[in-house]
Order: structure tokens, then sequence, then C-alpha cells
């Protein structure tokens, strides 16, 4: 459906992404999942790694320093024997490849591998930097891992990072390309490789940015909708926003004039004194989904940079810091509140949907309905559309109240994070739904009141672009092919 989802699973990209564990953002990792971009690490960077490698070894070698010269978790007092290090490592790797479910997508495994080479640039992981090398040379010939989808409570992606532990070593499969040459991983490898929220913070990655195109999307056919219905432009006037100047609102607002081509200071329409919600409040409701887009950007990051790995190797103190920086919970947070915003701007589109069905508004049969006595036109799309938002509704609750304790107690919170963007990346399908039953509704609204909006402006655009995919039948049919075309078509109107 979307041109997101598509997996370039051949080829080699022809750019070029330099990782240097200081500043990977979102959409960075994004081109790296997409493979339209290769990673390359940057020389300082490499250094700085194997700084912290070396570091690691001396300071395991000196002391005991967790999970390399200890067991783990409730096993993090026993030792290990110096005779056994090399082998405790591989051991650590095999008992935690334990995620259970269905197997990732490529394009989120791949996220994960990106992310994960990036912090181990940072300087913290202690881990050795041929695994950077792999990881970039997975990601940029198209192999990764066999990757599950349950194994983390958002305190470290352990299952899924010791499954791809194990792929680098050799002990399990590859999936599209060429897979790197096997390494060999020993204790001063295991935890430190998997000591990171890399596949949480790579799906989270990947929803933000797919998600923060489609309401900008929402805002282009929330635009055509208000033209079906002769709608005011006051809502969207500069000085009302100015009065009350939250930023996510103000600029929301700002784009909608841009759009329509509306001044600053429109003047009311004739014979209506103001809109239904659904067109009125559009700033107030898009403001704060897109002021908690920016929010989730700005966490990640800050994660997608991080040495959060305990511990944490500090080369500069020659010291390992034991610590609990890997959990997640300002991520947790701001994904959950980033799909509740998102879900008011969804409600919202179905608002529109059932005003563009009122004949009072649009001055049409009910339903936008052909000629035929009692035709339904496009009453089901409310049905569909309100079974998506169901479904929307399911996914939007806060992955931030769970809880759990683990490793006889000695690990009892847990953040969630990575339910939470689960949920997130789950949000695009039935939103993307929901927007296109609008879009139908509305350019059939403009079809059929025969409004041209102006060519030259982005909504005149808009009209054009789905007047060309849609089909203009208004008689009685089936609508799923319309619907479809119209929510893959919402990454192209996000660019107007």
């Amino acid at each position: 459906m979307s041109s997101r989802m598509v997996d370039q699973a051949a080829g080699v990209p022809t750019e070029s992404l330099t990782l240097d564990g200081r500043s990977l953002r979102a959409a960075d990792v994004v081109r790296l999942a997409d493979r339209t971009a290769a990673p390359v690490p940057a020389s300082e960077a490499v250094k700085r790694a194997e700084v912290s490698w070396d570091t690691a070894r001396e300071l395991a070698a000196a002391g005991r320093v967790y999970g390399r010269s200890t067991g783990v978790g409730a096993n993090r007092s026993e030792s290990v024997p110096t005779e056994a290090a090399a082998e405790h490592g591989l051991r650590l790797l095999r008992s935690h490849a334990g995620a259970i479910g269905e197997e990732l997508p490529a394009r989120e495994v791949r996220a994960m591998l990106a992310v994960r080479a990036n912090q181990i640039l940072a300087g913290g992981a202690g881990l050795r930097p041929t695994v950077v090398t792999s990881l970039c040379e997975a990601l940029t010939s198209g192999a990764y891992p066999v990757v599950h989808e349950y194994g983390s409570v958002g305190t470290g992606d352990i299952a899924a990072l010791s499954e791809a532990g194990l792929a680098l070593a050799g002990e399990r499969p590859w999936r599209g390309g060429r897979a790197p040459e096997p390494l060999a991983l020993d204790n001063n490898d295991a935890l430190a490789l998997i000591s990171s929220n890399a596949l949480t913070l790579g799906q989270a990655a990947l929803a933000l940015e797919e998600l923060r195109t489609l309401t900008v999307a929402t805002q282009v056919v929330g635009a055509l909708s208000l033209l079906a219905v002769d709608g005011s432009y006051e809502a969207y006037a500069e000085p009302v926003h100015a009065a009350r100047p939250h930023r996510g609102s103000y600029a929301v607002a700002a784009h909608s004039r841009h759009l329509l081509g509306a001044p600053e200071r429109p003047t009311p329409p004739l014979g209506r004194i103001q809109d239904p919600y659904g067109f009125r409040c559009l700033p107030q409701i898009h403001g704060p989904a897109r002021d908690a887009a920016d929010t989730l950007e700005q966490t990640l990051a800050i994660e997608l940079n991080a040495a959060a790995e305990n511990p944490l190797i500090s080369a500069d103190d020659h010291a390992a810091y034991h610590h609990g920086g890997f959990y997640l919970a300002q991520l947790a947070l701001a994904l959950d509140h980033f799909r509740l915003a998102l879900m008011g701007t969804a409600r919202l589109s179905t608002a529109r949907l059932a005003a563009l069905n009122e004949p009072g508004f649009t001055r049409l049969r009910p339903f936008l309905a052909d000629g035929e006595a009692a035709s339904s036109g496009v009453m089901i799309l409310e049905y569909a559309a309100g079974a998506a938002l169901g479904e929307l509704r399911e996914v939007s609750a806060p992955s931030s109240l769970g809880h759990t304790v683990l490793s006889r107690g000695v690990e009892e919170q847990a953040s969630f994070a990575s339910l939470a963007a689960r949920q997130t990346l789950r949000v695009a399908e039935p939103y993307r739904l929901v927007v296109g039953c609008e879009l139908v509704a509305a350019v059939r609204a403009l079809r059929l009141r025969d409004l041209q909006p102006e060519p030259e402006l982005p909504v005149g655009v808009a009209f054009r672009l789905a007047a060309e995919l849609l089909d203009d039948d208004p008689a009685d049919r089936p609508l799923t092919d319309d619907v479809t075309a119209a929510a893959g078509l919402l990454d192209r109107l996000a660019a107007l």
C-alpha cells in the first residue's frame, strides 16, 4: 500500500551515509533500512570504538566487570573462571537468543543493525570494532539475520540482539544478500553487543517517519473536505493562533492557509457562522500531534547516538560504570504520547467524513449518492473508517502502563518501550485507511459539485492527483479499490 513498505532487496545503495556515533537521525535510519544509502563508519568514531574495546578487555582481565567476568541478571555475583571466559560469551548469546513469535520484516531488522552500528561508534560499548564492519557490510549487501518479534520488555532488546549475535558468529541464518564472514565472539563481546535497545529504536524511527508524513497528508485531505463543504478559513486565521500560541497549532494553521491559499486574516463565508469541529478544530488537534512527533524525534536523536550499554566503558576514566541507562522510560512515554495524539487526528478525519455525507453541508444527496432512488453512495465508508478507527484505538493504549518483575526480582520494573514501538508501527495501516476513506468522499463531493480548486494551489494539485487515480463513477459499487488507491496516494500528498 505504501511506498515506504517496499523492501529494497536487490542492488547496492548508490549513496553513502556516515556513521559517527554522534549525529544519526530517525530519517537516516529509514534510509539505511530501505537501502537507499549505505553506511560508512567515520574514521574517528572507529578509533573511539577501538579505544573502548581495549579498555574493556583490560578492565575485565583486572577485575569483576558485569557480563564479562561475571554472569548476568540474577547471576551477576557469579564469577566466570578465566579459562571459561571465551566460551562464556557464546553461551550467553545462545541462552538469550530465545525470541519468539513471527520473524520480523527485513526493514525492521536492518533498522536495528543500523542503530546498533552507530551506538557502538559512540564509544561506550567496549565491543570489538569488527562488529561494526560486519554490520555495515550486511546493510550494504542487504543481508539481515532472522530475528523474532517478542523478547524485550523495554530494558534492552537482548533476545533479538542475541539472535543477531549468533548470526554474526556464524551459528544462525541470514536472509537477503551476502552475509558477512563469521566473527569469533567471546566474553568481551556478548553482553556488550546485546546491551542495547537497537531494535526498539529502529522500529520507533521507522514509525515516526511514516506517521509524520501521514499526518501532513491528512491536513491536505482535510483541506479538500473543507472546500467540498464551503467551509470557513477563519479557524486558521493568524490572529486566532497568535492569541493562543502553541507551537504545533500555530504551524498547522499556517500550513492549512498555505494549502488553501487563504489570507492570514480571512473573512467569514456567507451563510454559515462556523463549521463543525472536524474543520474548526483541526489546528488544535493536529497541532499536538505535530508537537508529539517533534518530542519523539528529539528523544530518538539522543537515544540513537547514546552509549547506553551496561556497563558503560569509560576510556577517559579507565572505568566500567554499572547503571540503568538502558531503561527507556523517555522513549516509551514519547511513543505513547505520539499515538494518543495521532488518535485525535484520525477521529477528526471520521468527523469530516460524516459531514461530507450530510446534504446540509454539501447540498448534495445523502452519502454523496447518484440520482437513483435510495442509493447508498459512500455510506459504507463511515462503517469501514469506524472499524479501522477501532483498531487504531486499540493500538493507541499506553504501553508504559505495563509492569513486570524478572530475573528473581532484581529487575523489578520495565518501560515496555518495545511494545510501544511495535504498537506505533501498527498505527500506520488503519490510519491510512481512515484517511483514505475521507479522501474518496472529498473527491467525490468536489466532483459532484463541479468544484475545481485553483490548480496552482497545493490543494488544487492534490485534487488533480487524486482525481487522476480515483474512479469518477458515482453509481453504487464496491469502494475497496478506491480506498486502497487513496490510502496509497497519501505519501505523495504530504509532499505538497
